[in-house]
This record gives C-alpha cells, sequence and structure tokens, in this order.
C-alpha cells in the first residue's frame, strides 16, 4: 500500500486533523522529537504575534498502542488555542447576521488564494476560502512528514535543512556535515550556519518590517544515507524528482524548486555539470560529485539529495496593495489579516517535512512491508544485490 495522508481542517478552527495510510507496524515514536518538529517551524526571525499565541503539539488518536504504530491509520490532531475567540464566527451551526455577517470577507487580498477560490466554489464570503488556503494548515504537513522523518530515521537517513537567502542577503557555501549543519542552524534564528550572515539577515528583515513590506527568500533541504535506485525511470509520475519538486512548489507562497545546482547549469557547459562516476571497493560506485542533487533519471544516486525552494515574499503588507470589493466592484486597499514580515526560516522547517515526505514513501515502494522488520530484510537484500553488482 503506498504511503498517503489527508489533513482538514481551518486557521481559526478547533484543530488540524491529519490521516496517515500506510505506515508499517512497529516503528517506535519519539513524541518529544514529534513535538519538537512542530515547535521548530513556529521559531524564525520575522514570525508575528500568531506565533505567541500558538504553541503546537500534536496528539495522536488512532493507529499507535504503547508507543509504536500497529499498522492501521495513524490519526492526529494539532489543536489551535486561538479557537476560543472565534467560536462563533467559525461555528458549524448555522446562524443568521450579528458577528458572523460583521466578520464576512469581501475584499480580496492580493497574492492569496481569496478571489480565486470565491470564484471557483461560488463563495461570497471569502473566509471560507483563506481560512483553508492559510498556511496555517502546514502545521499539520509537518506534524505527518516528522512522521516520515522518524520512518527514515530508523534506516539511518538523515534530514537536514537551511537558509540559502533572505532577500537581498546570501549565505555564503559550506561545506558542513549533515550533523553540523542541523545543530548550527538550530541556534539561529534565521537557521543560517554563517554568524556575519545572521546578523545581516535580520537588520534586512527589520527594515523591511519598519517600511511596512515582507521578503522572501530561498531555503535548501539536505537528505543523507538515502540508498540508490528511488524513484523510477520507467514513467513520468515515477520520478522522484519530480514528486518532490511537486511538493515542494505546493508549500503556500513556494514559486520554484531546484535539484542540485538547478537553474546553475543553464549557463555551465556540460563538463561542469554531470557527476563522474568513480568505483571503489570498499564502497562500490559513487560519484566524484553531486552537481545533479542526488539523481539521474528520475533515481537516486546514493548521493545526498540536495532540493532548494523559492519562497515569495508573504502578500499581506502593512503598506497595502490596490484590490476590488466582489460587492460593490469599487476599488480599495487590501486590509491585513496577519503580521508575519518574513517567513523564510520557518518555511524551511516546512520544506524539510514535505521533502522528508517523499522520500519516504518512495523508500516505502521499493522496501516495503507491512512491519519494520519485513522492511528491513527487504533494504538488506536489496544492499547485498547492489553491492555485488
Amino acid at each position: 500500500m503506498s504511503l498517503r495522508y489527508l489533513t482538514a481542517g481551518e486557521t481559526h478552527g478547533p484543530q488540524l486533523t491529519a490521516i496517515i495510510e500506510g505506515l508499517p507496524s512497529n516503528l517506535t515514536l519519539d513524541f518529544e522529537e514529534l513535538n519538537f518538529q512542530l515547535h521548530r517551524r513556529q521559531k524564525g526571525h520575522g514570525r508575528g504575534r500568531r506565533m505567541q499565541i500558538e504553541k503546537d503539539t500534536a496528539k495522536i488518536v488512532g493507529g499507535v498502542r504503547h508507543g509504536k504504530t500497529t499498522g492501521a491509520p495513524v490519526a492526529l490532531v494539532v489543536e489551535n488555542n486561538d479557537w476560543k475567540h472565534w467560536t462563533s464566527v467559525m461555528n458549524i451551526e448555522p446562524i443568521e447576521g450579528g458577528d458572523e455577517e460583521k466578520r464576512r470577507v469581501h475584499r480580496p487580498r492580493p497574492g492569496h488564494a481569496d478571489l480565486n477560490g470565491g470564484l471557483k466554489y461560488n463563495l461570497k464570503d471569502l473566509r471560507n476560502v483563506l481560512e483553508r488556503s492559510s498556511a496555517r494548515e502546514t502545521a499539520a504537513r509537518v506534524a505527518v512528514g516528522a512522521m516520515a522523518r522518524q520512518l527514515l530515521a530508523e534506516f539511518g537517513i538523515k534530514v537536514a535543512g537551511q537558509v540559502i537567502r533572505i532577500g537581498e542577503v546570501q549565505a555564503p557555501a559550506n561545506q558542513l556535515s549533515v550533523d553540523e549543519l542541523i545543530e548550527r542552524t538550530e541556534e539561529s534564528p534565521v537557521r543560517v550556519v554563517d554568524k556575519e550572515t545572521e546578523e545581516k539577515m535580520i537588520a534586512h528583515i527589520d527594515q523591511v518590517k519598519a517600511e511596512g513590506d515582507s521578503i522572501g527568500g530561498i531555503v535548501e533541504c539536505i537528505i543523507e544515507g538515502v540508498p540508490v535506485g528511488l524513484g523510477s525511470h520507467v514513467q513520468w509520475d515515477r520520478k522522484l524528482d519530480g514528486r518532490i519538486a511537486q511538493a515542494v512548489v505546493s508549500i503556500n507562497a513556494f514559486k520554484g524548486c531546484e535539484i542540485g545546482i538547478g537553474f546553475e547549469a543553464s549557463k555551465l557547459r556540460g563538463s561542469k555539470v554531470h557527476d563522474e562516476i568513480m568505483y571503489a571497493e570498499d564502497k562500490g560506485f559513487y560519484r566524484a560529485s553531486n552537481r545533479a542533487g542526488g539523481f539521474e533519471g528520475g533515481m537516486t544516486t546514493g548521493e545526498q539529495i540536495v532540493v532548494r525552494g523559492v519562497m515569495k515574499p508573504i502578500p499581506t503588507l502593512y503598506k497595502p496593495l490596490r484590490s476590488v470589493d466582489i460587492d460593490t466592484k469599487e476599488a480599495f486597499t487590501a486590509q491585513v489579516e496577519r503580521s508575519d514580515s518574513c517567513a523564510v526560516p520557518a518555511a524551511s522547517v516546512v520544506m524539510e517535512h514535505v521533502v522528508a515526505w517523499e522520500v519516504a514513501k518512495a523508500f516505502l515502494e521499493k522496501f516495503g512491508g507491512d512491519s519494520i522488520e519485513e522492511i528491513r530484510a527487504n533494504l538488506n537484500a536489496y544492499l547485498e544485490q547492489v553491492g555485488q553488482y
């Protein structure tokens, strides 16, 4: 069975809910680690007041017993602590006028899903669109990805992330190990390893916020320890790099994805792009470099997976953009719904978990079994086969 999930819930509703199907039995879960990953998503310089309200924790309500998965669907819940202030506005029961009518949204915000969603679903209250299209939903995706991350860790696969750019400030390249990268980015409010760059990014975010504007950036995810051969070349929708790219661009406000050297390859000659193949008795086949970011032909090469995503600036500004009222058709300046000036560091965490999910899904497709023990036996047999090639 393929690994899959669904999420439900609104940004000001009582909770976010996720159901995961396809996790094997006997996966030991670390609940503190799960909630640690949710906490990481809420950190970062440039976040607004909402992050002071919400202290996310995940509650598992199905599919786990005595700390281990049972093979049944796993259901988890992330409660919204701000729900108490929205009980009448977001009540599921029908109500007439009053506070409901006052909080109706009829002025679409540029850069959001408001107008498109209202037109598509024929909704005259755009709150019915913005409540679901909000980046709040990424809390559920991080919780789901954190489960996948623990599955990968069971087989020695590590996931790290870092911020590469915020606005005009670019971080210098580094050659840190994955363990060092995890440790040092966790100490940084903008998730970079270079202290001088960190100071510049913080100052840049503060300047942009003071100007009533917002700012985006580039984030990178690295996954180490992935065996060769995840994904496939035989059909377009089985190529793992393509599936990762789709998942990355599905994150709120992400507008692009590159793997390895990505767009840089467009201005280089082939001799500077492709990775030479090497062989050593103690490690088998490997690449002399990793410009391809861990992929050739839609399959993993055994090198690190390196993925970058581009996040646009958050579109809700204190220096509002122009829009049109859907009732009166008159122009207005857009209202403010949230106050983040920069969510790039948090987006780095979200991307880690989105990519981890896709890798875990491909891992189970390749080594699938109903229990951790069966998967381990399948993996070991495959690694022995590859070693004898």
